[in-house]
């Protein structure tokens, strides 16, 4: 039977002897939550576990696309589109999208994260043709007017090629880089970073009746799986970033579990990106209906990711999850 181990990461100071530091950053941890499948979870101490899981804990996580990953990292979104669920309509004006980054970037955004098609609960295919069409030339103006670094989020070769010619560093896949043959195979020709991403089915209809046998487990296993295929075809480990899909084909309990335990993915060996940003979920638990209006609820969600050591966050609203990740290091760490 497979085990699985969860680091409980601690933010005090006073690292005990026997404790390790997760990769290069400040917590550490000294017990370790065994889970499996059918099974009651248990505590042992960290200097028990196996090496090849302790190696994928301590190791140092590199730096990708111009993200130091010992901080937390802000990957401030940017939607090019006329219907993604929050700022559909907002940034689909290549001037207003620029203006958008600059002001992303002033106010905390490590990388910009440029999509030109919705992948909302329900939302439709577009073609390659215009995908590139809404975001090659934003991310050439991002590129020409600062010095950010941006990522391309798509789940097509043709547009990620475009994107990279373009400017961009790294691949933001929804699909795990499942859903274009040619993604994958591009990427490791070019020595990309990639995000993988966990989703159950496609966006239209992702949402219908999610089901899982265990769902922490089952997005991890889906993880480990895609990372290790990517490593076949060419991807190193170093340059792969993993996120577990927080409202992509779950439901608000499949969330709140992959929420609860999401330090189990630091077993990936990889960087975790998260991404709860103004999500449904946060909606129905603050009976916020407006997108826009669930910043509060979004900032905390992903201070609970920031205790947990989660490197990167996709966000909406940089200014306010920087105030709060800049307090909360502060109060735990001290001032640099």
């Amino acid at each position: 039977m497979k085990d699985y181990f969860r680091p409980i990461l601690i933010s005090n100071v006073d690292k005990p002897k026997d404790a390790f530091f997760l990769g290069q950053g400040r917590l550490w941890f000294n017990s370790v939550e065994r889970l499996a499948r059918g099974k009651p979870s248990e505590m042992i101490p960290a200097k028990e576990l196996p090496q090849k899981w302790l190696n994928r804990l301590v190791d140092p996580r590199p730096k990708l696309a111009g993200m130091e990953l010992t901080n937390c990292c802000i990957m401030g979104v940017l939607n090019v589109t006329p219907d993604s669920f929050s700022d559909g309509g907002s940034f689909d004006d290549p001037a207003s999208a620029v203006f958008q980054a600059e002001n992303m970037l002033q106010n905390g955004a490590d990388i910009i994260d440029v999509g030109g098609e919705s992948t909302r609960p329900g939302a439709k295919k577009i073609s390659a043709a215009l995908e590139i069409k809404r975001t090659a030339s934003v991310i050439r103006n991002i590129c020409a007017k600062t010095k950010v670094a941006v990522s391309i989020d798509t789940r097509k070769a043709a547009v990620a090629r475009a994107a990279v010619e373009s400017g961009a560093a790294l691949v933001n896949d929804v699909s795990g880089l499942t859903f274009d043959p040619d993604l994958a195979p591009f990427c490791a020709k070019e020595n990309l970073p990639v995000c993988v991403m966990h989703s159950q089915g496609l966006p239209e209809t992702m949402q219908d009746n999610p089901l899982y046998d265990d769902v922490v487990l089952d997005v991890y296993d889906f993880l480990d799986d895609q990372i290790n295929r990517l490593n076949r075809q060419g991807i190193a480990r170093n340059c792969i970033i993993a996120d577990p899909g927080i409202g992509f084909g779950k439901t608000m309990a499949h969330n709140l579990a992959l929420l609860n335990k999401i330090s189990l993915f630091h077993s990936l060996g990889v960087p975790l990106l998260l991404g709860v940003s103004r999500k449904g979920f946060i909606g129905k638990i603050t009976q916020e209906n407006v997108a826009e209006g669930r910043v509060i609820g979004s900032v905390s969600a992903a201070l609970t990711g920031v205790s947990q050591g989660v490197q990167i966050f996709r966000v909406h609203d940089v200014r306010e999850t920087r105030q709060a990740f800049d307090m909360w290091q502060t109060i735990m760490f001290g001032i640099k």
